[in-house]
C-alpha cells in the first residue's frame, strides 16, 4: 500500500476529483492548506509598492492506493492537476505499512 500526498491548485480539485473517481478511486481526504515551493509566493503590486505574497492558498489531497493502482492514480492526478504554468503542485508516494477499517476491524488491503 503507499499513500499519496497531492498539493495542488484549488480550482483543480474537482477535475482531479471527478478522474480518480473515473479510476474507481473515491476515498480520500482533502484540506485546505497553504505553502510555497519554488516560486515563493507572489508579487502583487499595490499602490504603494510592490509586496510578496508568501504563502499561496492550495488544496492538499491525502489517499491510500493499493501498489497496483499507484501508477494509474499518480497519473491521473498529474493529468488533472497539470496547467503548465508554476506552483501546479507537488505529489508525495509515501509507503503504508498497515491499514485498519475502524467499523469492522479488517486490516491490510481489505481496508482500503
Amino acid at each position: 500500500m503507499k499513500k499519496i500526498e497531492a498539493i495542488i491548485r484549488q480550482e483543480k480539485l474537482e477535475p482531479v476529483r471527478a478522474g480518480l473517481e473515473g479510476i474507481g478511486i473515491v476515498g480520500m481526504t482533502v484540506a485546505e492548506v497553504s505553502g510555497r515551493g519554488r516560486q515563493k509566493g507572489i508579487p502583487l503590486q499595490w499602490r504603494v509598492g510592490e509586496y510578496r505574497v508568501a504563502f499561496l492558498p492550495k488544496v492538499k489531497i491525502e489517499l491510500v492506493v493499493l501498489d497496483e493502482e499507484l501508477g494509474k492514480a499518480v497519473n491521473t492526478i498529474v493529468t488533472k492537476a497539470r496547467t503548465g504554468e508554476r506552483g501546479d503542485g507537488k505529489i508525495f508516494v509515501i509507503p503504508v505499512e498497515d491499514a485498519i477499517r475502524v467499523r469492522t476491524g479488517e486490516v491490510g488491503d481489505n481496508a482500503i
